[in-house]
């Protein structure tokens, strides 16, 4: 038996505390050493040496830290130049600077917790009141509450005066709990159910009361949250994971190479030592693609821009590409797939046939009568500015009539009100008097059907009421009574024998763009779900009405949740489209569940609770608008209008951004494979290093790094949306770029090593080891530049997508200039191992420059070709079914 459905003067006598004085001295002091104090705690903070330390762990940097290591060594123990070791430290410098620079947003959900708990607050000590520091709270303590207040405990409410408490971070849901004290007949479902009690960081919008504290600290639901937060790590992005893996590949195809050159040069060759090590340092530099981390992040800063433009703020950069290949979006109802404000959607009169209230034209005076009576009995406003005061319900009222022309200050001026009888949760009715125009008398009675005292019951009304209740709508009846001369206040006596003038139906409306939206996710491959804290009926309705909800989807509560352990949710998790009424813990699950199916989840929240969530999922996203600073700190997206067709145009933007890394690592990733099978084939044949590790920096870093860092540029594929998400078991060679990575290299192999041997063993030349080495230095460095354009777009190269792209090709005007600069330089010649190359040595390599793109078109266009062919026959055979 919870504290919800207990009787509150056996709680106080549990606590040993008298509710009208409160605890002792003595009991605050015995309390507070059993306890603490009524803070949130969280996990220690990372310290810059470990996150440094993180990052030199990285295979590629490990890689990096080797080949400096042996560069430094020979540069001390021979002639060797210092060169090669301050580029490769700079470059590891430089990309661990960057990551560290990404991180500095460190996350802040536990600040913001903390920040979220009243400093002070008014208690009964000692038979007197007394004003202490929230952190001072012990259980047993007993807490006064009014309008404005936030609650600073977990605790049992002892007195409620028309005491309502806005829930939402907990619970998610923006609409006023009404408070009670009685106990509960049966225990509540979820947060939201727990009329008598009421829990830390949420918010009093009207009344009074006071409340045992029962919970402080960690204990309460705000601090199993801050728990969940500690507890809860973010998980690699799948493109993290992915480039772990190429790491991991070139790292093992680097380390058996290694091996096989040094024992070649060594032991057959009888090389040197340091010449075998000097090897290995060039062999570790082609390994690497060094400038891969950089244009990673260039291109997911240009996404970060692009989204900011579409509305979506990215506070984790990976964000960018994870949320390219979500295949589910868990998104919050209220705010985010409807408008987040109660609305009046139908009306029903007797003996009249219900109205919608989108088709409602002009009044009739029997609809107008029934208006003006709703808003008399309403206490909510709206000023000149926009700004709404009052309960959620009253305020749909307000909106309502103002449609119409009908005031509420002008209505009051016209039936001013002599007394008012407010809601509460037990009548579930408010009533208010009023003098009408004629002198007489008018009681107006606003309320839950159940509750109002009718004379006569209408017709149909009870299949009115069913009507709207199946299309989960909230309904409010409105009856009044007329009398010839001012009566007696005696609420229970004059709130008998009404008329019923009239039903409403309210509901929070979907955002009417957020339909087409769910269309458009369920055409890119991705499942939307929604998870909300509302009732199971509401949230059917609204999900069955944008589409989130079809046919053979399933909905399901969090009590029914609860019912499922981790292993049978993971297994059923994929039948269900609505989740009501659940808990962060549920939320979690939730989660965690689809996670073990394989999903890439996003996951939208605005409220204390969304945040564990927000940060288990692959891509938390948070709103701007509503959001609360803890699930703001908790996401890696924050949608600046709280709205979620912006997530689809992130997930286009994301799926773009994706992408052109993937032409970034095909781009650089296939230069470096070729560099390392070109620098085996020429140590297994005796011709020693093919290239310099000098060499192998200036094409990787200058030479394909400068075109690189604008491939993240490229507009996105006009089919980005109509693919499928990628999986996350789907290898970062699949769709071609395997093949394509493999033909690329073969024909540099090829290309390169021919174009070497032409000119060491063939041409004539006064240093033919340097003009053979020059000559396979220009193919490899200006060939692979111009592969750009070939890379940059899946489709045959045409003049169009050439010159679209303009900062491209600056860039690679640049790059092939530097490569003949420091060809034709004399001290760049010696700096480098070039030399000057004879007319006829020209004659083969500008033509073996091309040789690499011609191959890459050729093969594109035998793609699109067969593509065609296999479009046509489906076609056909489809018009040949029909």
């Amino acid at each position: 038996m919870t504290y919800a459905t207990r009787n509150s003067h056996d709680i106080c006598q549990e606590y040993a505390v008298n509710p009208k004085t409160g605890l002792t001295t003595t009991q605050v002091k015995q309390n507070r050493a059993k306890v603490g104090s009524n803070e949130l705690t969280e996990a220690p903070p990372l310290p810059l040496w470990r996150k440094i330390l993180r990052q030199l762990t990285d295979v590629t940097s490990i890689i990096l830290l080797i080949a400096t290591a042996i560069a430094a060594y020979l540069a001390i123990t021979t002639d060797s130049s210092w060169l090669k070791v301050i580029v490769i430290g700079a470059i590891i410098i430089l990309n661990v600077t960057i990551t560290l620079f990404q991180e500095s947003h460190a996350e802040k959900a536990l600040a913001a917790l903390q920040d979220m708990h009243v400093p002070m607050v008014t208690v009964l000590r000692d038979g007197a009141k007394t004003t202490i520091a929230a952190a001072d709270l012990v259980p047993g303590d007993i807490v006064l509450l009014k309008a404005g207040n936030t609650v600073p405990a977990d605790g049992r409410l002892l007195t409620a005066q028309n005491l309502t408490v806005d829930e939402a971070i907990l619970t998610g849901e923006s609409e006023p709990i009404s408070k009670q004290t009685a106990p509960l007949a049966t225990e509540p479902d979820s947060i939201g159910d727990n009329l008598n009690l009421v829990f830390s960081g949420t918010a009093v919008t009207q009344g009074n009361g006071s409340f045992l504290v029962t919970t402080t600290g960690m204990a309460t639901e705000l601090g199993k949250i801050a728990t969940l937060l500690n507890k809860t790590k973010k998980q690699k992005t799948l493109l993290q994971q992915r480039l772990d893996q190429l790491s991991f590949r070139l790292t093992t195809i680097a380390l058996i190479a290694g091996a096989c050159i040094f024992i070649l040069n060594f032991f057959f060759h009888d090389g040197a030592m340091a010449d075998s090590l000097f090897i290995g340092v060039s062999l570790a530099v082609a390994a690497v693609p060094e400038t891969l981390p950089v244009i990673v992040t260039l291109s997911l800063s240009n996404g970060v821009r692009k989204m900011a433009q579409r509305r979506a703020i990215i506070r984790r950069m990976t964000a960018v590409e994870t949320i390219g290949n979500v295949n589910v979006i868990a998104s919050d109802k209220t705010g985010t797939l409807t408008q987040n404000q109660m609305t009046i959607t139908r009306f029903w009169q007797p003996e009249a046939p219900v109205t919608d209230i989108n088709q409602l034209k002009q009044l009739t005076s029997a609809q107008k009568q029934a208006f003006t009576y709703m808003g008399l009995a309403t206490n909510a406003e709206v000023s000149a500015d926009g700004t709404a005061h009052g309960d959620a319900t009253e305020l749909a009222i307000i909106r309502l009539l103002d449609k119409y022309g009908l005031h509420r200050n002008e209505l009051e001026q016209a039936y001013p009100r002599l007394a008012e009888n407010p809601f509460d949760s037990t009548k579930k009715t408010m009533a208010t008097l009023h003098q009408m125009p004629d002198g007489k008398y008018l009681l107006i009675v606003k309320g839950a059907l159940d509750r109002l005292q009718l004379a006569n019951q209408p017709a149909k009304i009870s299949q009115i009421h069913d009507q709207f209740a199946n299309d989960a709508l909230r309904i409010l009846g409105i009856a009044y009574r007329q009398f010839d001369t001012k009566p007696e206040l005696n609420w229970e006596q004059l709130e008998q024998q009404l008329t019923l003038t009239g039903l409403i139906g309210l509901i929070d409306p979907p955002r009417p763009e957020v339909p087409a939206a769910i269309a458009k996710a369920h055409a890119a491959g991705i499942k939307p779900v929604m998870i909300t804290g509302d009732h199971l009926a509401t949230a059917k309705a609204i999900a069955k009405d944008i589409g989130i909800l079809r046919p053979g989807d399933h909905a399901i509560s969090g009590a029914e949740l609860q019912q499922l352990d981790d292993q049978t949710l993971a297994a059923q998790i994929k039948r269900y489209s609505v989740f009501a009424r659940v808990s962060p813990e549920d939320k979690l699950r939730i989660v965690a569940a689809w996670q073990a199916n394989g999903a890439s989840v996003a996951m939208t929240g605005d409220g204390v609770n969304d945040a564990p969530a927000l940060k288990a999922a692959d891509v938390g996203i948070a709103m701007g608008i509503t959001g609360t600073d803890v699930s703001k700190n908790a996401a890696d997206m924050i949608l600046t209008d709280d709205n979620f067709a912006t997530i689809l145009d992130a997930v286009e933007e994301g799926r773009t951004v994706y992408h052109n890394i993937l032409k970034a690592i095909e781009f650089l990733v296939g230069v470096n494979f070729s560099q390392i099978f070109l620098m085996l084939f020429s140590v297994s044949l005796g011709w020693g290093a093919i290239f310099i590790a000098e060499q192998l920096l200036l094409i990787n870093v200058l030479a394909d790094g400068l075109p690189g860092f604008y491939i993240g540029s490229e507009p996105g594929d006009a089919d980005n949306m109509a693919q499928p998400p990628v999986s996350k078991n789907r290898s970062l060679f699949a769709d071609g770029l395997g093949w394509r990575m493999a033909l690329r290299a073969l024909v540099y192999v090829i290309l390169v090593g021919g174009i070497y041997y032409l000119g060491r063993f063939v041409l004539s030349a006064n240093e033919p080891k340097l003009q053979g080495m020059t000559m396979a230095f220009l193919v490899l460095a200006i060939g692979s530049v111009i592969d750009v354009y070939a890379i940059k777009v899946r489709r045959p190269l045409s003049w169009q997508n050439i010159k679209h792209n303009r900062p491209i090709n600056i860039s690679v005007a640049i790059s092939i200039t530097l490569m003949l600069l420091v060809t034709f330089v004399p001290g760049l010649q010696i700096a480098f191992s070039l030399t000057t190359l004879p007319p006829i040595a020209w004659l083969l390599v500008i033509p073996a420059i091309l040789g690499s793109l011609l191959c890459l078109e050729l093969a594109k266009h035998i793609r699109h070709h067969r593509k065609n062919v296999n479009t046509a026959r489906a076609e056909q055979n489809e018009t040949i079914s029909h």
